[in-house]
C-alpha cells in the first residue's frame, strides 16, 4: 500500500473514531439517559395505576371501615374526649381486673382535619390480665392506636408485672371548625 493511501485511512479512521465518540458522548449517551429516566417514570405510573387499582376493589371496605372510624372517634370536645378515653380506661381495666396505677393524657395537634389525645397508662397484674387488658384495648370500637408497650417484672419470679402503655386516641375535626 502506497504511503497517501496510508494515510488517507489512517485519517478516515481517526475521524471515524473521534465521530464516533463525539456521537456517543453528545447523542447516544443523553439518549440513554432519557430512555432509562422514562422507563423509572413509566415504571412509577405503573406502580400508581396498580395502587389506583387496588383502592378502587377496597373501596366498599374502605369506606366502611372510615364510616366506622367517624362513628367511633373520640367526640370534638376536650373534656368529654377525655372522660371518654378514661372511662374505656376503666372499662378494659375492670373486665380484665387490672390495677391501673397513673393515666397521663396529652393533647396533640398534627394535623388541621384530626387530633389526637396521647395517653401513657402505668398499671400492674399479672400476665393473664395484662393479655385480657390488651385484648379489650384491641378489640374495643373505640377509635385508639396502641403506640408503645412495656412489660417488667415487679418481683424476681415474675408473677406481677408492671405494664405501660402509649395509646393514642383519634378526634377528628369537622371542617367547621378547621383553619
Amino acid at each position: 500500500m502506497k504511503i497517501k493511501n496510508r494515510q488517507k485511512l489512517l485519517v478516515i479512521v481517526a475521524v471515524t473514531a473521534v465521530g464516533l465518540f463525539v456521537a456517543d458522548k453528545i447523542v447516544l449517551g443523553p439518549l440513554g439517559d432519557a430512555w432509562t429516566a422514562r422507563s423509572k417514570e413509566i415504571e412509577k405510573l405503573q406502580k400508581k395505576v396498580d395502587d389506583g387499582r387496588q383502592l378502587v376493589k377496597r373501596r366498599d371496605s374502605l369506606t366502611r371501615k372510615w364510616s366506622e372510624m367517624r362513628t367511633n372517634a373520640l367526640p370534638n370536645n376536650t373534656s368529654m374526649a377525655e372522660q371518654t378515653l378514661l372511662r374505656a380506661f376503666d372499662r378494659w381495666a375492670q373486665r380484665s381486673s387490672l390495677t391501673l396505677t397513673s393515666l397521663s393524657p396529652q393533647w396533640k395537634h398534627d394535623s388541621e382535619d384530626y387530633v389526637t389525645l396521647d395517653c401513657r397508662v402505668e398499671a400492674s397484674g399479672n400476665l393473664d390480665r395484662i393479655s385480657r387488658f390488651l385484648y379489650e384495648l384491641e378489640s374495643d370500637p373505640l377509635a385508639v392506636k396502641l403506640e408503645s408497650l412495656e412489660i417488667s417484672a415487679r418481683d424476681t419470679d415474675g408473677q406481677q408485672l408492671a405494664l405501660g402503655v402509649q395509646v393514642s386516641a383519634l378526634v377528628l375535626v369537622p371542617e367547621s371548625q378547621r383553619p
